[in-house]
């Protein structure tokens, strides 16, 4: 077993890793000797600044052990090459797999960090060809980058985004097919205001319908839910943070959304059995 801290001082802060695994997850580590269900995903499922985070409080409604395999500023990309953590996910009788955000692969145009998977790394030739332009030097973020390529206001970006989303389905269906278990796929629409970010909206680039129903054939199940921010919801002051990190805080999801993807996936697996 293996802990760090990641800083707020809050009892979310925990992590481990499990063998065979780079990436860090919500801890505490839970035993792999009895049965599981399997709770992977980014920021949302790893429940940054929230005492019970949905795995959580979706193991007490349904009476079975769920781990926590949420991990900060995961993506597709880790999801699919952290050899350890597809081996925990194929060990466990169901997954519910948090839909990974779209920036968060490397593509075409531009690769990013192995495990942070919202880190730039570097363009391709595709990208510096595509906005000739554009000095990628002080790019470090995929928010950054997008927002950037969108500022220009034209077609160009339609290019990189459809690139994005194919790459996308392409390597959900490759995770899915790896995959002894079978898979809920929970797509979070979090509900943000334009300035709640650094970005903007001008940085997102959703997942569609049409995605969705692309990988729907090779899962158990979609579960598509939208949740709104702490600091739109006014949850601020049930959330655990540091004296510095209300700004982040305000840009996480709280515990009665929590409450309410726990409520739904319950009631959906419950469905299906």
């Amino acid at each position: 077993m293996s802990y760090h801290q990641t800083g707020s001082g809050g009892p979310e802060d925990a992590v481990c890793q499990y063998d065979g695994s780079r990436l860090w997850f919500r801890g505490p580590q839970r035993s792999l000797d009895t049965h599981y269900m399997a709770c992977v995903g980014g920021t949302e499922t790893f429940g940054r600044f929230v005492e019970r985070p949905f795995p959580s409080i979706l193991e007490g409604k349904l009476d079975r052990r769920c781990l926590n395999l949420g991990s900060l500023f995961c993506g597709v990309d880790a999801l699919l090459r952290d050899t350890g953590l597809r081996s925990l996910l194929s060990g466990a009788e169901m997954c519910v797999l948090q839909a990974p955000d779209i920036l968060g692969q490397s593509n075409r145009f531009y690769k990013v960090h192995p495990r942070r998977n919202d880190r730039f790394l570097a363009p391709t030739d595709d990208l510096c060809s595509l906005y000739p332009e554009i000095d990628f030097t002080d790019v470090h973020f995929v928010y950054h980058l997008v927002s950037l390529l969108k500022g220009h206001q034209d077609a160009r970006f339609e290019v990189v985004a459809e690139d994005l989303r194919k790459n996308w389905v392409g390597l959900l269906r490759e995770l899915f097919n790896s995959l002894k278990a079978p898979v809920i796929l929970l797509n979070l629409d979090v509900r943000r205001q334009s300035d709640e970010c650094e970005f903007g909206t001008d940085a997102q680039v959703p997942v569609s319908a049409e995605m969705l129903g692309a990988v729907r054939p090779y899962c158990l199940d979609v579960v598509d839910l939208f949740v709104n921010v702490s600091g739109q919801s006014e949850e601020l002051e049930n959330m655990l943070f540091g004296t510095l990190q209300q700004p982040m805080a305000e840009h996480m999801i709280g515990p009665a959304a929590h409450r309410k993807i726990a409520e739904t996936l319950s009631r959906r697996i419950r469905d299906l059995q």
